[in-house]
C-alpha cells in the first residue's frame, strides 16, 4: 500500500523561510513526477512545482525564484524550500506522486496536506 505523509508546515513570519517534505513509501513501484499543490480557503487547489524523475522543474509563477522543489529519488522523497514567504502563500500544502507500479500502471497519489501560514 502506497502513502504519501508530508511534514514541515507551520506559522511563519512575512519573508521567512520553511521547508516542507514529502516521503512516498509502500513496495513495489517506483515515482516519477512528484510535485507540491495547495489550496487557500475559498480557493481552488493550484499546482506549486513539480519535478520529474530526471529533475525537469516548474514553478507557478507567484513562486518563481522564492521556492525550490527538490527531491532524493532513493529515499522517495520530494522536498519544497520557501524563501520571502508572503501572506499569500498561506494555504494547505499537498504532495503529490505519480506512481509506476512494477508492471507498468500509473496512479496518482496525494498526501492528506500540511498547514502553511505566513502571518505577523
Amino acid at each position: 500500500q502506497v502513502q504519501v505523509v508530508e511534514s514541515g508546515g507551520g506559522l511563519v513570519q512575512p519573508g521567512g523561510s520553511l521547508r516542507l517534505s514529502c516521503v512516498v513509501s509502500g513496495s513495489g513501484f517506483s515515482a516519477s513526477t512528484m510535485g507540491w499543490y495547495r489550496q487557500a480557503p475559498g480557493q481552488q487547489r493550484e499546482l506549486v512545482a513539480v519535478i520529474t524523475r530526471s529533475g525537469s522543474t516548474n514553478y507557478a509563477d507567484s513562486v518563481k525564484g522564492r521556492f525550490t522543489i527538490s527531491r532524493d529519488s532513493a529515499k522517495n522523497s520530494v522536498y519544497l524550500q520557501m524563501n520571502s514567504l508572503k501572506f499569500e502563500d498561506t494555504a494547505v500544502y499537498y504532495c503529490n506522486a505519480r506512481i509506476v507500479t512494477t508492471n507498468g500502471w500509473e496512479y496518482d497519489y496525494w498526501g492528506e496536506g500540511t498547514q502553511v501560514t505566513v502571518s505577523s
